[in-house]
């Protein structure tokens, strides 16, 4: 099928080095921010132009929402709450406000920014993550607390709630392990709209087990799709979406724009917006 074809766009499907050699194409434009599904180092080799639509408008709006979905959902017990109207129990869980408690956003980008927005309305207390806290932009957000990369751990021991919605690089794999998770204060929640290799499995799945972590909402994964046996899929603690935080009409509008913007300016021989190869 890729015979003949100039623009690739994948939608959760990986794009390496055997695709690559089977077409000829001359641009992979993703359907989105994440690239991690795309071997760049194939495509450069190749001389394949890569391209993605950054998590901004539509999209950065969306995951945002989601993110604020998922932090209710855990401090709220819903699948609990679920259970209990299926059998007829009236009056539990007892659920936690998210009113007064401290929430750190790891990551101050595109994301950050609507969730910061929208977490100020529930009168929290607001810090962030961020390479450089002294940026002009960064005063947007109202933080009541920013801290660098380097200073991580004195921030996640702030935490009531850490929502990761950080850039992700493949050198970021696995950065948040059991040291980071250890730096939580007892009976804290994790919540990840980011994407999921951030996160060290089986550390998290340690901290769920041993009642570090009070629960974690995931809608990204180690593994995607996630098998169905994944042990974090037993626990009790644990809600998970299937990576669709930024699965929205307002937000597959602005991306369609963007690629086919793209696609316009590789026909007319235009440079390519958010080319990363």
């Amino acid at each position: 099928m890729l015979s003949g074809v100039d623009v690739v766009i994948p939608r959760m499907q990986r794009v390496g080095r055997p695709e690559m050699e089977t077409g000829n194409f001359r641009l992979v434009q993703q359907w989105g921010a994440g690239l991690e599904g795309v071997d760049l180092e194939a495509a450069r080799e190749k001389g394949i132009s890569v391209a993605n639509v950054p998590a901004n408008g539509g999209n950065a709006e969306s995951v945002a929402e989601h993110g604020i979905l998922l932090t209710l959902a855990l401090l709220r017990d819903l699948p609990t709450a679920q259970i209990n109207v299926r059998k007829g129990i009236l009056g539990s869980p007892t659920g936690k406000m998210l009113a007064g408690r401290t929430v750190c956003l790891y990551g101050l980008g595109a994301i950050a920014l609507p969730l910061a927005q929208r977490l100020k309305a529930f009168k929290v207390r607001l810090t962030g993550v961020t390479r450089d806290p002294s940026s002009p932009k960064l005063s947007a957000f109202g933080l009541d607390a920013c801290f660098r990369v380097s200073e991580r751990d004195q921030a996640f021991s702030e935490a009531d709630v850490l929502i990761l919605c950080t850039r992700y690089f493949p050198e970021m794999r696995g950065t948040i392990g059991m040291h980071e998770l250890n730096c939580l204060p007892q009976g804290a929640y994790l919540v990840n709209v980011a994407r999921g290799g951030l996160v060290d499995n089986r550390a998290l799945h340690h901290a769920l087990v041993s009642g570090r972590l009070a629960g974690a909402a995931l809608d990204v994964f180690w593994e995607e799709p996630l098998p169905i046996d994944d042990p974090i899929l037993a626990l009790p603690n644990v809600i998970t979406t299937p990576h669709i935080a930024g699965v929205t009409d307002e937000s597959f509008s602005d991306i369609a724009d963007g690629v086919a913007a793209n696609i316009e300016r590789l026909r007319t021989g235009q440079p390519l917006l958010s080319q990363v190869v």
